[in-house]
């Protein structure tokens, strides 16, 4: 039986990965499957945090164009974080996955406060510990979020889920058909070249912790698996640079 290559992951999910189809709200299929690629990377013995954005529900960026304050905005985004982790919590619950949420916005009735060596304790004891609420501070993203908690947690990888786009390209490959596809990158290439991977906080702080980055596309069924098991799938970002 598989093993799984990596102790401790953070997996980031878009909010947009959990929409399928019909490009608003949650995709009951859509969840299911998530939580069934989150119980078979589970089992393989992975320690498994993760960080769900909110993009499906709401986007500061979008309640600014509306003319919303900024900082309003993006805590109302920071809200519509938390509603996903609840919901994929109780997906993985009914899926048997014992599953913790903590957020970074207090809540105390419907989950935990984000306290570091707690998570770190629920993930030794075999639980999911999801994470909402990005950092709890606005003008800041969930990306950087991403970065920050797998960091705090000591992950050994972050698995960033990017929906239809199997790796990081040298152009958008959805404008440009001739864009080419790149293996594995260093940090500072990532960040000279203004590649599309993470925002350049979120990368500078995965640097500075050495934390590399495996940048996949979740719509290809089984990806986590694959890759927890070790698989070589999508781009690595992370190798030295020249290598």
């Amino acid at each position: 039986m598989a093993q799984s290559k990596y102790r401790r992951i953070l997996l980031k999910l878009s909010g947009e990965a959990l929409t399928g189809s019909q490009g608003f709200g949650i995709d009951p299929v859509i969840i299911g499957r998530i939580a069934d690629e989150i119980n078979k990377a589970h089992k393989l013995g992975a320690q498994i945090a993760i960080v769900v954005g909110g993009g499906n529900i709401f986007r500061g960026v979008q309640g600014s164009a509306w003319g919303m304050d900024k900082a309003a905005a993006d805590y109302v985004g920071m809200l519509a974080t938390i509603m996903n982790c609840l919901i994929l919590q109780e997906v993985l619950s009914s899926k048997g996955t014992d599953t913790r949420v903590q957020t970074a916005i207090a809540m105390p009735e419907v989950a935990e406060p984000f306290i570091r060596l707690r998570a770190i304790r629920h993930l030794q004891k075999g639980r999911v510990v999801i994470f909402g609420g990005g950092t709890g501070n606005p003008h800041v993203t969930t990306d950087t979020a991403a970065a920050l908690r797998a960091a705090e947690i000591k992950a050994d990888v972050i698995l960033m889920a990017k929906n239809n786009i199997d790796g990081v390209y040298d152009d958008d490959p959805r404008r440009n058909p001739d864009a080419r596809k790149i293996d594995a990158i260093s940090f500072e290439q990532v960040i000279r070249q203004g590649l599309k991977v993470m925002d350049p906080a979120a990368v500078s702080l995965c640097e500075q912790n050495n934390i590399p980055i495996v940048v996949f596309d979740f719509a290809k069924s089984g990806s986590i698996e694959e890759i927890v098991s070790g698989k070589k799938i999508g781009t690595l970002v992370g190798v030295k640079s020249g290598g």
